[in-house]
């Protein structure tokens, strides 16, 4: 009975990871994937449905990863945390978005795939989608201020939007071009400036 190659699907997600990077979901060849991981187009077909399942299970991974991270956030239970926790938690530092950062540049190739290089997969709405989940889980948190009278302004669902795009293009661009790792730390801290949660719902500081 012949033993299974198990070292062919680690070279075929190398390669595919390699040619997608280069040349983009569309313009990617299978052939050339095939080529430069030494299997044949049969192969791929045993494992994968065609080139998007192909770059889907690339990207899978850090998709998950994200998703689990905004999930979590979205969903709290607001009676446990008491007003000064909830004035906290609109803290924007180093500390709290560092970890974010680390995450994506561990898996900064698949990740600039995911918002750079998907058009044409099921993931090119990936950050458009993203931002709408971030914003609801902002929400949930401005709803919670407001309701302790917290949050001194009205802010609308579609300025959080327009807010969170923002933000999450300024997430997004180190890993676009390249950055290392010193200048994403860097970047971290200047978004952290940048972003004044507490001045744009007007947040006056909770009793403990």
């Amino acid at each position: 009975m012949s033993v299974p190659d198990r070292s062919i699907n680690p070279r075929l997600l190398a390669s595919a990871e390699a040619e997608f990077l280069a040349r983009g979901f569309i313009k990617a060849e299978l052939k050339t994937i095939c080529e430069n991981a030494g299997i044949t187009t049969g192969a791929v077909y045993k494992r994968y449905k065609g080139k998007e399942d192909l770059f889907c299970a690339v990207v899978d991974d850090i998709a998950e990863q994200l998703d689990l991270f905004v999930k979590e956030r979205a969903h709290i239970d607001f009676s446990s945390l008491s007003d000064a926790e909830i004035y906290q938690s609109w803290q924007m530092t180093y500390d709290t978005m560092i970890p974010l950062f680390r995450l994506l540049y561990e898996h900064r190739q698949t990740f600039a795939l995911l918002i750079d290089k998907a058009a044409g997969t099921r993931y090119e709405n990936f950050s458009h989608d993203y931002v709408t989940e971030m914003s609801y889980a902002y929400e949930q948190y401005y709803a919670e201020a407001k309701k302790r009278g917290l949050a001194q302004t009205e802010v609308t669902r579609e300025e959080f939007h327009v807010l969170l795009s923002s933000f999450w293009t300024c997430i997004c661009e180190p890993f676009i071009h390249d950055m290392t790792w010193e200048q994403i730390k860097e970047h971290c801290r200047i978004i952290c400036r940048f972003f004044n949660w507490s001045d744009v719902i007007m947040l006056k500081e909770g009793n403990s």
